[in-house]
């Protein structure tokens, strides 16, 4: 009797309508995640665009769920998941399109400095310069503006050079004037 019942609640509600209320989940928490970093990044018009889409999917996915929440808690447990899913992957997704600008400091041994700058700028990146005293030897600060798209190449170039550079990367919010290059040299 107790698993008939527990049977019941697991198969009051299809399948295929737990599935689409987990898909649908997943993406609206995705929508929001990546909604959410445009306005910080200053892309408000994109931004605005996500919301419509998000909110509609939520209204509809709110409501299916919480007028069936009591004859089938499988759509609640659906919801849940996908909630949590959708966090998971809005934060993949917003990595692989790396939205916005960042600010790489190197921090790299005097000697090779030289040829991490020369390479850089071979690859379209503006770099600035500073002498500055280690610990140990004398090294040089480099500093270069790039959008987050393709920044790791820039990482990997120092890396190549000097495997013992420090890297620090920071998010930028707004840059004004200076030589900032757009990525494609870098993405070719």
């Amino acid at each position: 009797m107790f698993w008939d019942q527990v049977w019941e609640i697991l198969t009051v509600t299809t399948l295929w309508e737990l599935l689409l209320i987990f898909f649908a989940k997943i993406i609206e928490v995705s929508l929001g995640t990546l909604r959410s970093i445009l306005i910080v990044k200053g892309y408000r018009t994109p931004a605005v665009l996500l919301a419509l889409v998000e909110i509609m999917i939520w209204v509809f996915v709110a409501s299916t769920v919480i007028t069936g929440l009591a004859a089938s808690p499988m759509k609640g447990i659906a919801y849940g998941l996908g909630f949590a899913a959708g966090v998971y992957f809005g934060s993949v997704l917003e990595q692989k399109l790396a939205f916005g600008k960042l600010l790489i400091q190197s921090i790299a041994s005097a000697s090779k400095s030289g040829e991490i700058a020369e390479r850089l700028r071979e690859l379209g990146c503006g770099v600035t310069t500073f002498n500055a005293k280690g610990k140990v030897e004398n090294k040089t600060i480099l500093m270069v503006y790039t959008n987050r798209r393709g920044s790791q190449l820039i990482i990997d170039e120092i890396m190549a050079i000097d495997s013992s550079a420090m890297i620090v990367l920071n998010d930028v919010s707004t840059i004004s004037g200076g030589y900032i290059h757009s990525g494609k040299a870098l993405l070719k």
